[in-house]
């Protein structure tokens, strides 16, 4: 019986055949029935015909686990790839693409699911601007490995103001409407290109979540209009005391929600120090509007240290939390509360470029590999393995050092060279069954083959 392919994240089931499938010149890619479609054809870019042999042959059907599952059929004669969705269907595309690199594919049915269903990565362009280009080559890399979030953080401001004075900070704010001019910085981006990254993003099975951060990290919102600044406007802190500066940010978001085709928007509300009992207002406060514009609320967790009783009491119970820092709400915080949590561990999982502070030259993959799953986060602090409030992982790259020489080219080398591992561990954990030296090769293999 055929061994299991091996590829990147590792399957789930495999149940080996005999015999192998080679693409032949007249092996088609095909949907399997017109009732499959016109919308799901344009999805995944192929067309309508009667299967033949040597056809790779692409239908809608049930698998018993989950939207993003999918069971791949491979005998003699042709591949066939079945998912309850087209987004299963693409992963499994993926996956073939992946064992064809060998030349063939060997004969035997995989049944392939993700233990988790949020698989992300987060971007700070709000300190650095990223171009189009390289979030085009993200959404490429993370496709490849069945990641499904990318998080852009699109606003935010150097960490100290130079010389104790803001006006002098850096700052950017990175998104461009004429509904509030001078907002954006000079490098932002447009609906058009915005809408540019939804399109590459749907057709590689990735979902946008937008973040615009607020009420801290907010110096965008101040040098906009400094009478809504804590410390009158010399701060990164919107005065919340002043209802102006909770009316602004409701009407950023509701001016660009309309641009963001995911179900989730991302409000920031991290490390506020100038009043817990406001900042609780206005965390509900966003959380309510944003809900109102149809969106799904996310934030980073805060309720241990912020909050005024340091826990969620009276805190909106429906909004997903980023874990970032056991300080401020990691797994013993959270035991006995419902929310919906996303691992984005600082000591694990940030990389600052330069920062000689959490990984400034990129996550220790090989660590990685062999000791972290989702559930894991740091100083031995842990939720249960498959917790139904754990919706997943989200690492993230920080430009913390935004007066630092550093190329986005090296930003993206940082994120490509621990990719795999996470995507491995966040899609099948320790399915791989594999040492990190070979597991590491395989990655390596598949970037080259594959290509940008």
């Amino acid at each position: 019986m055929n061994e299991r392919p091996q590829v990147v994240p590792a399957l789930q089931e495999w149940t080996g055949g005999t015999g192998e499938f080679r693409l032949s010149p007249d092996s088609r890619v095909i949907c399997a029935d017109p009732a499959l479609g016109a919308g799901l054809a344009a999805e995944l870019g192929i067309g309508h015909a009667t299967e033949g042999e040597g056809d790779i042959v692409l239908d809608l059907a049930p698998t018993g686990h989950g939207d993003e599952s999918y069971r791949l059929r491979a005998e003699p004669g042709g591949v066939r790839i079945s998912a309850p969705t087209a987004r299963g269907l693409f992963y499994g595309t993926r996956t073939l693409v992946q064992i064809l690199r060998t030349g063939a594919v060997p004969c035997g049915v995989a049944h392939d699911w993700p233990n988790y269903p949020v698989r992300g990565y987060m971007l700070d362009v709000g300190r650095r601007y990223v171009t189009l280009e390289l979030i085009h080559r993200l959404i490429r890399l993370m496709g490849r490995f069945k990641l499904n979030e990318l998080q852009l953080h699109l606003n935010d401001n150097e960490i100290k103001a130079p010389e104790g004075d803001w006006s002098k900070a850096l700052h950017g704010f990175r998104l461009r409407s004429e509904a509030f001019p001078g907002l954006a910085s000079e490098q932002a981006y447009s609906r058009a290109e915005w809408d540019a990254f939804e399109d590459l993003a749907a057709a590689h099975a990735i979902t946008i979540v937008p973040e615009i951060d607020a009420p801290a990290h907010s110096r965008s919102f101040i040098a906009y209009d400094p009478s809504i600044g804590h410390d009158d406007g010399d701060s990164d802190h919107l005065d919340l005391a002043n209802p102006a500066a909770t009316d602004l940010v409701k009407a950023v978001f509701t001016e660009f929600a309309p641009w963001f085709r995911g179900p989730d928007l991302h409000f920031g509300a991290d490390e506020y120090y100038q009043s817990k009992q406001l900042w609780k207002e206005f965390f509900n406060d966003l959380a309510a509007h944003v809900r109102s514009l149809g969106k799904q609320p996310r934030a980073w967790g805060g309720f241990t240290r912020l909050s005024p009783t340091g826990d969620t009491a009276g805190f909106d119970p429906d909004v997903v939390i980023n874990s970032w820092n056991n300080g401020f709400y990691g797994p013993e915080g959270a035991r006995g509360d419902s929310y919906r949590l996303i691992n984005s561990n600082d000591d694990l999982l940030y990389i600052v470029p330069k920062a000689d502070y959490y990984h400034g030259y990129g996550l220790d993959a090989e660590w990685l590999y062999n000791h972290w799953e989702p559930h894991v986060f740091a100083d031995g602090q842990e939720l249960e393995p498959g917790d139904p409030r754990l919706l997943g992982a989200m690492p993230a790259l920080w430009n913390d050092l935004v007066r630092d020489d550093y190329s986005e080219e090296w930003m993206y080398e940082l994120i490509e060279e621990s990719l795999g591992v996470l995507a491995q561990k966040m899609w099948s954990g320790a399915r791989a069954g594999l040492p990190y030296d070979k597991f590491a090769r395989l990655v390596a293999m598949n970037t080259t083959m594959l290509g940008a």
